[in-house]
């Protein structure tokens, strides 16, 4: 299976970790950043630049805004995964809303994927 990695995603995904979006600030750390597990941030995966990622457990973190919703967005979501899938890696995906309505209930539901909690 080609790992193409691009070069080119260094520059982007370190622009990433600087210009998080408020979501992703708040995940990081509020939750994620303190976790006893490690988890990279805009790590670069093949052709990709993922949220969050913890390789110990192979799992993608992924924060979805409104263009994810779109007809372009849920397709190449889709690409992404399948790629993602055919790596070992899973994928969480929570949209921004749950982020700021239901923030206690992603975090759990993260550590429990995790094996932080039962």
């Amino acid at each position: 299976m080609p790992n193409s990695y691009n070069p080119n995603l260094k520059n982007n995904s370190q622009k990433l970790r600087k210009n998080m979006t408020k979501e992703e600030r708040h995940l990081w750390y509020d939750f994620l950043k303190t976790l006893p597990v490690t988890i990279n941030r805009q790590k670069i995966v093949g052709p990709y630049i993922l949220d969050f990622y913890c390789a110990k457990s192979k799992m993608a973190i992924e924060l979805d805004g409104s263009q994810h919703f779109e007809q372009d967005g849920k397709a190449s979501d889709t690409e992404r995964d399948n790629y993602l899938k055919q790596m070992g890696i899973v994928v969480l995906r929570y949209p921004n809303n749950e982020i700021n309505r239901h923030f206690e209930a992603v975090c759990e539901d993260i550590a429990r994927h995790l094996g932080i909690i039962k």
